[in-house]
């Protein structure tokens, strides 16, 4: 089964959910803010994505890092993630054992099928 993991309020989020729900295709959804990133589930995505495409360099967690978190990030990226889980850029939908599609862009789903 499918796996949507989310930040309930985003609004790329709630489209990518009404995409899944227009095809009929049964899915999971996981709120990394309510539902946690925990140590294992970062390292699930981490092996699926690279971490250059997992985080979101462009919101405004990132902004508010201070400079010395920034700067320490290649070292110290696992730890700001798990504390800071909407630094991941969402959805993430995992469709399978290997595969896992980062961001939603409208038509990115339709090639699922049930």
């Amino acid at each position: 089964m499918l796996t949507l993991y989310i930040i309930n309020s985003c609004d790329t989020c709630r489209k990518a959910r009404k995409a899944l729900e227009a095809k009929g295709l049964p899915f999971n959804t996981h709120d990394l803010r309510k539902d946690g990133l925990s140590a294992g589930l970062l390292e699930h995505i981490l092996e699926r994505v690279p971490l250059v495409d997992a985080v979101n360099k462009r919101s405004k967690t990132w902004r508010d890092l201070s400079q010395e978190e920034k700067d320490a990030f290649d070292t110290s990226a696992r730890q700001l993630l798990i504390k800071h889980p909407t630094l991941l850029k969402r959805p993430l939908l995992e469709v399978d054992d290997t595969t896992l599609i980062v961001g939603y862009r409208a038509g990115d789903y339709d090639h699922l099928s049930g």
